[in-house]
């Protein structure tokens, strides 16, 4: 049975949101704090997170910057906070999606029932190369252990970076990373330059895999907040 950690301080929202997400036949654990959830996400595996923003202590962006340093689960972000600033920051630091309070509680299971298929449907496509390292999206073939990229059939020459900086994304695939996520990832932190070589590489990376650059199919730009490989 699958099992999703609801973080919420308002007892009367975490209970309706247990009670209909247990009727669909979740098993559900309520915590009231950022800090709780963390130890909760220490303590046991969890499928999906319900993530409220406004909490007590440590907040729910923190929470959600915290977990995705090591955790790649599905993350459903809730909030009062309708302005599209919150939205832009949540979903830059990972989360899958943002539900603005009110919302009933059957959009809520719709959501998490959504979520989970499309994640299992990524780890089925994405989580595990095949015997030989491959990778396929569409027309793009990447040969991990052997470092090719084939496009359409046809190899396409990568550099060192081009190269891990396309694969890093595809194995985060609808994930949305900013450009100083993406420098400190593929070059480290302690490497000559700043994050607008990202930039640039983004743009050689579409020029060799994109049929219309201008008009990208893997590699989108998420406005305000990054870049991320379209799945």
């Amino acid at each position: 049975m699958r099992r999703i950690l609801i973080v919420e301080d308002d007892p009367s929202i975490a209970n309706l949101q247990k009670d209909y997400l247990e009727l669909s036949g979740y098993t559900v654990k309520i915590v009231n704090n950022g800090s709780d959830g963390l130890t909760a996400l220490r303590e046991k595996a969890f499928d999906l997170i319900i993530l409220d923003i406004m909490l007590p202590g440590i907040d729910g962006f923190e929470v959600l910057r915290t977990i995705r340093e090591k955790e790649d689960i599905p993350v459903l972000l809730v909030s009062a906070r309708a302005e599209e600033i919150y939205k832009i920051n949540g979903l830059g630091l990972g989360a899958d999606d943002y539900i603005t309070k009110p919302f009933s509680s059957g959009e809520l299971v719709a959501r998490v029932n959504a979520h989970l298929k499309k994640f299992e449907r990524m780890k089925e496509r994405f989580g595990k190369p095949d015997e030989g390292g491959k990778l396929q999206v569409r027309g793009l073939e990447i040969q991990r252990d052997a470092r090719r990229v084939f496009v359409n059939g046809n190899e396409v020459t990568m550099a060192q970076k081009e190269f891990d900086l396309l694969l890093f994304l595809l194995q985060n695939a609808n994930r949305v990373f900013n450009k100083e996520e993406l420098f400190e990832r593929i070059w480290g932190m302690d490497a000559l330059g700043d994050a607008s070589t990202v930039t640039v590489h983004i743009a050689r990376i579409r020029d060799k895999i994109e049929e219309n650059p201008s008009k990208p199919q893997y590699i989108g730009t998420v406005w305000g907040s990054g870049y991320r490989f379209m799945v």
